[in-house]
């Protein structure tokens, strides 16, 4: 499916990072079968010369195949090439990409419910491999050390206060880390 940047110790970079976000949302979320997603995987590797499609290709989905834009047109990556017209695949808008195109920020679900709506999921928790060493953190602050604090007794309230931080911020960190 994809390959590990560090295959010797078997560390994830920040690339595989983002690259299983998005399996995960596009076999999760959205129901699609392994045989489609690498026969998608393989047409866009082939067909469009990109070398890490999951990252690199905006694909879409109508919960059965992958999609991806070619020449302003929907085609079903997952079909061979077919012309099609599918939904929008909500985890692709919780990756920021540079000027290049390269992810840089991912924007973890926090909650069950994977929508489009921004008020189900907001975008507070980040992954950032600048931040926090690439942990999910919330105003640069590691969400595994606002967890540790909240179990030791600490109150949002007080979290809050002490960091800095929108009370609303507190409660995704938490949310995130006990998931």
């Amino acid at each position: 499916m994809f390959t590990m940047d560090d295959a010797e110790s078997h560390f994830l970079s920040f690339m595989n990072l983002v690259e299983a976000h998005i399996l995960a949302g596009i076999r999760r979320k959205h129901g699609v079968g392994l045989p489609q997603v690498r026969r998608a995987l393989e047409y866009v590797r082939s067909k469009c010369g990109v070398e890490r499609p999951l990252i690199d290709q905006g694909f879409q989905t109508d919960g059965h195949f992958l999609f991806v834009e070619q020449l302003e047109r929907l085609i079903n990556a997952s079909k061979g090439g077919q012309m099609a017209i599918p939904d929008l695949l909500p985890r692709l808008d919780r990756i920021e990409r540079d000027s290049k195109g390269l992810p840089v920020r991912l924007f973890p679900f926090t909650r069950a419910a994977e929508s489009a709506d921004s008020g189900a999921n907001p975008k507070i928790v980040v992954v950032n491999p600048r931040v926090s060493f690439g942990r999910p953190s919330v105003g640069g602050v590691a969400t595994s050390t606002i967890w540790n604090r909240f179990l030791a007794g600490d109150s949002p309230a007080h979290l809050a206060q002490d960091y800095g931080l929108a009370p609303e911020a507190i409660e995704e960190a938490i949310r995130c880390e006990a998931a």
